[in-house]
């Protein structure tokens, strides 16, 4: 009540209507509320196959050197205020040198941007782009965040699909198809979340070819960079750079395996130096300045995490990837119900699809993840949260032994819920 007596007229409570929009496009939602339907009396150890954070293995644990880094930069007193909007400089070179590696031309300091983590590259290419009118090239499936940073800035996504039968490769005409005069980027992931596939050198530049075509810009996403196991190696999409301008983003989440401790960036990966002259870099660097800070302890960490990792730690993490990968592949193929379109040769995922008439009881691929996750603690992704209906993404970046296990209680599943037929059939 107000002074006098009466009601309050408050003028808040209504949210941004953007935000209701975001929320139905973010998978992270959908996947913590399978998590809130495990059985916790059940004895069985949760089997975690709905999102890739191998950090809590000890078989995928963080380098030692790399650890080693954060506690010295912490403890050296040299790292508690607050950073440049672009980043430390010695972190920003240790990061163009890193990634020059493995390109035909040399970045600068100035061509990189750090970031709290590849979300937030994302969250800041899609407000950089959201002129209006503007609309990007999204895959489908693909990453979700993608969606919902694009709506809550008012920036129109369209899908163009990836084709299960070729390998999960960009379907070309259909990105041409789609593309008008206010098309300004195409997003590719390589490799590839949530399909577990790396695109090969003939087919980047494809892509790249089509990029120049329509004049627009390509955002690379690749956070899972040399996470490739299969025939394919992995080749960065600014290799291509000459070809069509490319915004790279990547972090040390995956590689490293240390997703929580958030260090991202955005790197031009643009030799001709197209995306400054349209003020693209500058917009980004204008957005960094009214947006969060990666932690500095790990800016200035960097330098040495990148320095002083030894290959053979990456060599190990991606033989047990391999493992997995291999298990997952032959346990999944062993299923009846599932089709396996593709065997995965990169990133932590793959998608297969459900057949909905094997099963009795079960309307849909949520609905399967939802009892799957309530039966037997293990939580898988529903392909409709990636635009997939009747589909699931499995992550097998988990202990192998946990894997194996969790696939097999996924097997028991489907033959608990089998139609009679099905499962006489079966047995």
């Amino acid at each position: 009540m107000d002074i006098n007596g009466g009601e309050v007229a408050w003028r808040f409570g209504a949210a941004n209507p953007s935000l209701e929009a975001a929320s139905a496009l973010s998978i992270r939602a959908l996947v913590h509320g399978l998590y809130g339907c495990v059985d916790r009396s059940n004895p069985r150890k949760l089997a975690p196959l709905a999102h890739g954070d191998p950090s809590p293995f000890a078989c995928f644990r963080a380098a030692a050197p790399a650890e080693e880094a954060v506690a010295a930069a912490a403890v050296s007193g040299k790292y508690n205020s607050y950073p440049t909007a672009a980043g430390l400089t010695d972190a920003c070179s240790a990061v163009a040198a890193y990634l020059s590696r493995y390109l035909p031309y040399e970045l600068s300091t100035g061509d990189i941007v750090l970031t709290a983590g590849c979300n937030h590259g994302i969250e800041i290419m899609m407000a950089v782009l959201a002129a209006p009118g503007a609309n990007v090239l999204l895959p489908r499936p693909g990453y979700p965040l993608y969606e919902a940073r694009a709506a809550l800035g008012g920036l129109e996504f369209r899908h163009y699909n990836l084709l299960p039968e070729k390998g999960w490769e960009v379907d070309i005409e259909g990105v041409e198809a789609l593309a008008d005069e206010n098309t300004v980027a195409i997003v590719t992931v390589n490799p590839n979340n949530p399909c577990g596939s790396v695109y090969s050198y003939e087919h980047l530049t494809k892509i790249a070819e089509t990029a120049r075509k329509l004049g627009i810009m390509v955002i690379s996403d690749e956070i899972y960079e040399h996470c490739a196991f299969g025939s394919k190696p992995f080749v960065p999409m600014g290799v291509f750079g000459e070809i069509a301008p490319v915004v790279t983003l990547g972090g040390i989440s995956k590689r490293w395996m240390v997703p929580g401790w958030r260090l991202g960036w955005i790197a031009m990966t643009d030799p001709k130096g197209i995306l400054r002259k349209r003020k693209i870099f500058e917009a980004i660097i204008i957005y960094r300045g009214i947006s969060v800070d990666p932690a500095a302890i790990v800016q200035g960490a960097i330098p040495q995490i990148i320095a002083t990792t030894d290959n053979a730690f990456f060599t190990n993490a991606m033989n047990i990837m391999r493992e997995a990968a291999e298990i997952c592949y032959q346990k999944l193929k062993g299923i009846e119900c599932i089709t396996f379109p593709h065997k995965p040769e990169g990133s932590m995922f793959v998608m297969v699809k459900l057949d909905m008439s094997y099963f009795e009881g079960i309307v849909d691929d949520i609905d399967f993840c939802t009892k799957l996750a309530k039966e037997e603690s293990v939580v898988i992704c529903p392909g409709s949260g990636l635009g997939m209906e009747n589909w699931l993404r499995v992550t097998f970046a988990v202990d192998p032994p946990l894997l194996e296990d969790g696939l097999e209680r996924l097997k028991s599943f489907c033959l608990r819920h089998a139609k009679p037929q099905k499962a006489e059939k079966t047995v």
